[in-house]
C-alpha cells in the first residue's frame, strides 16, 4: 500500500499587507527563543518593540508592494518540491508552516491532519540551524501538534549546510556575476548571513560554525574551478539593537572593500528565497552605501528560490530524515 507523507516547509514568514507589519513583528518578538524572558515580561517587551519598530518596518514592505513576497516564494518551492517527489509508489504532499505570519503552525497542522499521512517530515527553510529559527519552528511544531492530536510519527531533517547540492546550487548562481565583477578587477565575495546576538552563539548555538562550513564549501568549489584562491569574507546582516551581535557587519565589509577599491559580490548565504532582507537590505541599502564608498562594482548573487539543484537538495534531505 502506498505510503502518504507530508512534507512541512518552515519559514519565518512576513506580513500580507501593511497592517499585518505590527503583529508579524509581535509574534516575532514573542517567540521565547527571540525574547528568553518569562510572561508577562515577554509579552511587555514585544508590544512595545513591535509598536516602536513597526513604522520603519512597514516602510520596507512599501518598497515591495506593501507586502513580503515570501509566502509566494516558498509556495512555488513547494511546488517544485512536491513535483520532485511524487512516484507512484509513494505519495507526497508539501505543506508550508510560518513561525510568525499565515499559514501559521496551528493552521498547517489542521490541514496535515485533514491529510492524515502516514508520517510528517519537517523540513525548515533554513540551511544552518539555530534554536531562533529551526529550533524554534521545531518546538512550535510539536507543541501545536500535540495540543490539536496530530500523533503520526514525525521527523526532523538534519541542517543541511554542507549537502553538495546544496553547495553548487550557490556555485551556479554565483559564477556569473563574478565573471562579471572580474572584468572591474579581482573581485572580493561578501557572503551576507543574517546576524545573530553573541549571546546566542557563545551559549553553543552552531549558526555560525555552520554559516563557515558553508562558506568554506562553496569557496572550495570555486577555487577548484578557478585554479586560483578567491578572495572572500563573512559579514552579517539584520542586526537589532545595541547588544553585541555577530562580526563582521556586511557594511563594515563594503567598507573595506571601498577603501582598498576591490568589486564584491554579495551572496545571501542564510536566505534561501527572497525576501526584505534581500529585495531591500542586500539590493537597495547596502548597494547605495556600496555606490556611495565609490566600489567600482557591486554585484547581488540570486536566492537560490527554486533552482533546481536546491529542490534537489531539499529532496535528498527528505529521503533520508533524522
Amino acid at each position: 500500500m502506498p505510503q502518504k507523507t507530508a512534507v512541512v516547509l518552515m519559514n519565518l514568514g512576513g506580513p500580507n499587507c501593511l497592517k499585518a507589519v505590527r503583529p508579524f513583528l509581535f509574534n516575532l518578538f514573542y517567540d521565547p527563543a527571540i525574547l528568553n524572558f518569562s510572561n508577562p515580561l515577554r509579552w511587555v517587551l514585544a508590544q512595545m518593540i513591535s509598536r516602536l519598530r513597526a513604522k520603519k518596518a512597514q516602510g520596507i514592505y512599501e518598497k515591495m508592494g506593501g507586502k513580503s513576497p515570501l509566502l509566494e516564494n516558498t509556495q512555488a518551492q513547494a511546488r517544485a518540491l512536491e513535483q520532485l517527489l511524487s512516484t507512484e509508489k509513494n505519495t507526497y504532499r508539501v505543506f508550508i508552516a510560518m513561525r510568525c505570519w499565515h499559514p501559521l503552525t496551528g493552521e498547517t497542522i489542521k490541514q496535515v491532519k485533514a491529510f492524515v499521512p502516514d508520517q510528517v517530515i519537517l523540513l525548515p527553510l533554513y540551511p544552518q540551524f539555530s534554536t531562533t529559527t529551526t529550533g524554534s519552528s521545531f518546538q512550535e511544531w510539536h507543541e501545536q501538534a500535540e495540543k490539536l492530536g496530530l500523533t503520526v510519527p514525525t521527523y526532523e531533517v538534519n541542517p543541511y549546510y554542507d549537502d553538495d547540492d546544496f553547495i553548487e546550487a550557490h556555485v551556479d548562481l554565483l559564477l556569473p556575476i563574478y565573471q562579471q565583477a572580474k572584468t572591474y578587477g579581482t573581485p572580493r565575495i561578501l557572503f551576507s548571513a543574517h546576524s545573530l546576538p553573541q549571546k546566542v552563539i557563545n551559549k553553543g548555538d552552531p549558526y555560525q560554525k555552520q554559516t563557515e562550513a558553508s562558506v568554506q564549501a562553496i569557496v572550495k568549489k570555486l577555487e577548484i574551478k578557478f585554479d586560483c584562491l578567491i578572495d572572500y569574507q563573512l559579514c552579517y546582516q539584520s542586526r537589532v539593537g545595541p547588544i553585541q551581535w555577530l562580526t563582521p557587519t556586511t557594511e563594515e565589509a563594503l567598507s573595506k572593500a571601498a577603501e582598498e577599491k576591490i568589486p564584491v559580490v554579495v551572496v545571501p548565504i542564510s536566505f534561501v528565497s527572497d525576501h526584505s532582507e534581500t529585495l531591500v537590505e542586500l539590493d537597495e541599502d547596502y548597494k547605495t552605501v556600496a555606490l556611495q564608498k565609490g566600489i567600482p562594482f557591486y554585484g547581488r548573487v540570486p536566492s537560490l528560490g527554486c533552482h533546481p539543484l536546491f529542490i534537489k537538495s531539499l529532496a535528498n534531505q527528505i529521503e533520508f530524515p533524522a
